[in-house]
């Protein structure tokens, strides 16, 4: 029992928190909804290990974001505070946008790590037209690229 506790240690909260919110997120969407509470996110399936296997930014969003964003990017409050994506002012600057999928926030977890720069790139721009309502360029694999660098 002490090693399988030892071995569950090592693994950093932040990517844990991420699996489970995709494991619920996924066990989530297969119990049926009503009609009213539809949305025209797609559902996407589990990623196989630490990474994500998705590559449209709604997919990507489903996978990783929608757990404590919503499905309608409003956010959550409860156990924790999950701030909104709709209507976000902040949703302006790709750069933004960018480090908080790449490197995280407080209790945002840190994405950089299980998406590569084209999924990233796919992720914020889906975050910033969608959730922001803008009508802005995609934001390329080398402006993601530029920001990993610490």
């Amino acid at each position: 029992m002490t090693h399988a506790v030892n071995r569950y240690r090592a693994i950093p909260a932040a990517v844990l928190a991420v699996v489970l919110t995709a494991v619920l997120t996924a066990v989530l969407t297969l119990a049926p909804t009503p009609a009213s509470a539809a949305t025209d996110v797609p559902t996407t399936a589990l990623s196989r290990g630490w990474v994500f296997d998705a590559r449209d930014g709604a997919a990507l969003y489903v996978a990783a974001c929608q757990g404590c964003h919503m499905a309608d990017g409003r956010g959550a409050q409860g156990a924790g505070r999950y701030p909104a994506l709709l209507g976000n002012p902040r949703l302006v600057a790709a750069p933004y946008v960018v480090r908080m999928v790449l490197h995280g926030n407080r209790a945002m977890p840190a994405l950089g790590r299980m998406m590569d720069d084209a999924q990233v790139a796919a992720v914020a721009t889906f975050v910033q037209r969608r959730w922001g309502g803008l009508d802005v360029p995609a934001i390329t694999p080398a402006e993601v690229a530029a920001q990993r660098q610490p």
